[in-house]
């Protein structure tokens, strides 16, 4: 009985001692089907995005954004860097106002860059009409050429985001 108590007494130390994480990190995406014909423009977004201060100085890649619901509504921006300025400065916060069909609550967001700089978010905050705000946490570098983010929504979405 009491080799019985030390095993499971040790099972449960050794179950209880390992750590998980409970925020959820960034994976990739290896293809995002992007539905052009919806960006209608009807509703507004601003979507703020704050730099990490481990990023370089500034980039100059090129970086997309998507996000959307889990009933199809997909807003893309194909282009959110300016070529003229400075955006994504580390330790900065850049804003964006961005037009596409309403929404839902929004439960997915992938960026995409493209360059040679390298580019740290520390996270994307998305503020829409028929939602409440959501915030998508990054705080690591956004690989290139490869659409990479988070997706929240069920899991029938997250198969019809890949293109067939």
């Amino acid at each position: 009985m009491g080799a019985l108590f030390l095993l499971l007494l040790s099972a449960f130390i050794f179950s209880s001692s390992e750590s998980r994480s409970i925020i959820p990190r960034p994976h990739p995406l290896s293809s995002l089907k992007i539905n052009k014909t919806q960006n209608a423009g009807t509703c507004s977004f601003t979507v703020s995005i704050r730099t990490s201060c481990s990023s370089s100085r500034y980039t100059r890649d090129r970086i997309s954004l998507s996000f959307g619901d889990a009933y199809g509504n997909q807003v893309y921006a194909p282009r959110l860097d300016n070529p003229r300025s400075r955006t994504f400065e580390r330790c900065s916060t850049d804003t964006f106002q961005i037009y596409g069909p309403c929404t839902y609550q929004i439960c997915y967001l992938y960026l995409y860059r493209s360059g040679y700089d390298g580019w740290i978010p520390y996270d994307v905050t998305v503020y829409g009409y028929n939602s409440q705000p959501v915030t998508f946490y990054y705080n690591v570098m956004i690989p290139s050429d490869i659409w990479y983010g988070f997706n929240h929504c069920y899991h029938r979405t997250a198969t019809s985001l890949a293109t067939k």
